[in-house]
C-alpha cells in the first residue's frame, strides 16, 4: 500500500506519522491551488467574456458544491471500503479532467451557452475532486496519527486548503491579467497532476473490517455539528463567489487581496489556536469562532461601498472565524461515529458544507439582483449567526455528556 518515496523535504523532529501527514498536507495544498486560481477569475470571465448575469455566475460556481455534495457518500464509502489512499487518487483524476474542460470551454466563447455548459461541467469535476480531497485526506490523516488527534488533522489539512486559496487567488488574478483565462486553465490541468506525484511514499492505512452503519444513519449522527458547519460556510461562500464582483462594481481593482486576507487569517487562526478543539472541546471553540465570523460578515456589509480596507478587515475576520469553526464542529462530528465509519462520517459532515455552498451561490445572486451586492453580506451575517446557536447547544450537550476520545 505504499510506493517509492518522492523527494519532499520534511523537517526534523517529527514522528513518522507526522511526516506522512505533512506530505499529505502538501499534496492537498497543490490540489486546492487550482481551485484558488479560479476564485477571482471565473466570475470575471463569465461576466466580461461570456456576458453572464450574477445569477448565472452563482449557478456556475454552485455546480462545484452540488457535485461535491452528490459525491460525498461515494467517496466516504470508497475510503472506508477500498482505502483513503486509492480514493484520493481517483478524486485527483477528476481535477485533471476539470482543467481540460476549462481549456475546452475557451474554444466556444463565441457560443456562450456552450462555453458556460462546459464550465459547469468543469466545476462539477473540481467539486468531485474537492469532495475526495477533503474527505479522504481527513480519513487518511486520522488513520495515520489516530482519532484522538483528529483536530490536528483538520487543522493541517484546512491550512493547506485555505493556504492554497490565499496563494491561488492573487496568482490567478496575475495569470488572468497576463494571458486571460487560458493560463488559468493550463494551471488547473497541471496542478492536480503534481498533487498525484506528491502522494508517492505515503503509506495507506488498513481498512477496518467491521459492520458499517448505513450512510443515512451516519448523517443522523453528525447532523447537529453539520448544521453548525453549514451556517459557518455561508460566510466563505459569500466571499468566494461575489467579492470579486463587489470590488469591480466599486472600481477598486481586483479582489485578490480580499482572498489573501481571508486565507492569511484562516492560517493564522489554525497556527495559533488549531490545537484547541482537541484540548478544550470542539463546541467551545466553534462557539467563539462563529461569533467572530458573524462580525466579519457585518463589517463587509457595512464597508462594502465605503472603502476596500474595511472589506479586507471583514474578510480577515470571516476567514479567522471560519477557520476554527470547521475543526470545532468537526471534532464533535468525529466523536459521534464509530471508527469503521470514519470516512463516511467525514463525508457526511462535509456534505453540510456542500449544501450550504450550493445554495449560497444562486440564492445570494438573487439577493444581489434585488438589493445590490452588499446585501449578500448582511444576509450572510444572519445565517452565520445561526451557527452560534448550534454551537451553544453542542456546548451544553458536551457539559452534560463529555465526549470520549
Amino acid at each position: 500500500m505504499s510506493s517509492p518515496a518522492s523527494p519532499v523535504a520534511t523537517p526534523p523532529g517529527l514522528s513518522a506519522a507526522d511526516r506522512h501527514l505533512l506530505r499529505l498536507t502538501v499534496s492537498i495544498f497543490v490540489a486546492f491551488l487550482s481551485m484558488g486560481l479560479a476564485m477571482p477569475t471565473l466570475p470575471l470571465h463569465l461576466r466580461d467574456t461570456l456576458g453572464a448575469t450574477p445569477f448565472v455566475v452563482g449557478l456556475v460556481v454552485a455546480c462545484q458544491f452540488v457535485a461535491a455534495l452528490v459525491s460525498r457518500a461515494w467517496c466516504g464509502h470508497m475510503a472506508d471500503t477500498r482505502g483513503a489512499r486509492m480514493a484520493l487518487h481517483v478524486g485527483l483524476g477528476f481535477g485533471v479532467a476539470s482543467g481540460a474542460l476549462y481549456l475546452l470551454s475557451l474554444l466556444y466563447v463565441d457560443v456562450p451557452w456552450l462555453s458556460i455548459g462546459l464550465l459547469m461541467a468543469a466545476r462539477a469535476c473540481i467539486g468531485i475532486t474537492e469532495s475526495f480531497a477533503a474527505v479522504c485526506s481527513l480519513a487518511w490523516g486520522t488513520g495515520l496519527i489516530g482519532p484522538a488527534r483528529a483536530g490536528k488533522v483538520m487543522s493541517w489539512v484546512g491550512m493547506a486548503m485555505f493556504g492554497a486559496y490565499m496563494v491561488g487567488a492573487p496568482l490567478g488574478a496575475y495569470l488572468y491579467g497576463q494571458a486571460g483565462f487560458l493560463s488559468v486553465g493550463i494551471a488547473a490541468l497541471l496542478l492536480p497532476m503534481g498533487a498525484l506525484a506528491l502522494l508517492a511514499g505515503i503509506p495507506g492505512v488498513p481498512v477496518i473490517a467491521a459492520l458499517r452503519l448505513p450512510f443515512a444513519r451516519v448523517v443522523g449522527l453528525v447532523t447537529l455539528p453539520g448544521l453548525g458547519l453549514a451556517c459557518a460556510a455561508v460566510g466563505f461562500g459569500s466571499v468566494s463567489a461575489f467579492i470579486a464582483l463587489l470590488f469591480a462594481d466599486n472600481r477598486w481593482g481586483d479582489a485578490s487581496l480580499a482572498f489573501t486576507a481571508f486565507g492569511a487569517a484562516y492560517i493564522v487562526a489554525r497556527l495559533l489556536f488549531g490545537h484547541l478543539p482537541d484540548a478544550i472541546g470542539g463546541a467551545r471553540v466553534a462557539l467563539a469562532a462563529v461569533a467572530v465570523e458573524t462580525v466579519g460578515m457585518v463589517v463587509i456589509w457595512t464597508m462594502g461601498g465605503v472603502h476596500p480596507v474595511g472589506v479586507y478587515v471583514g474578510a480577515a475576520l470571516t476567514g479567522f472565524g471560519f477557520s476554527l469553526a470547521f475543526p470545532g464542529f468537526g471534532v464533535e462530528a468525529v466523536h459521534r461515529a464509530p471508527p469503521a465509519n470514519r470516512g463516511s462520517a467525514m463525508g457526511a459532515y462535509v456534505a453540510f458544507l456542500d449544501v450550504a455552498l450550493a445554495v449560497t451561490g444562486p440564492l445570494a445572486g438573487l439577493v444581489a439582483g434585488a438589493f445590490g451586492l452588499r446585501s449578500i453580506y448582511g444576509f450572510g451575517a444572519c445565517v452565520v449567526a445561526g451557527g452560534v446557536a448550534v454551537a451553544w447547544v453542542l456546548a451544553r450537550q458536551a457539559r452534560r455528556e463529555p465526549a470520549t476520545h
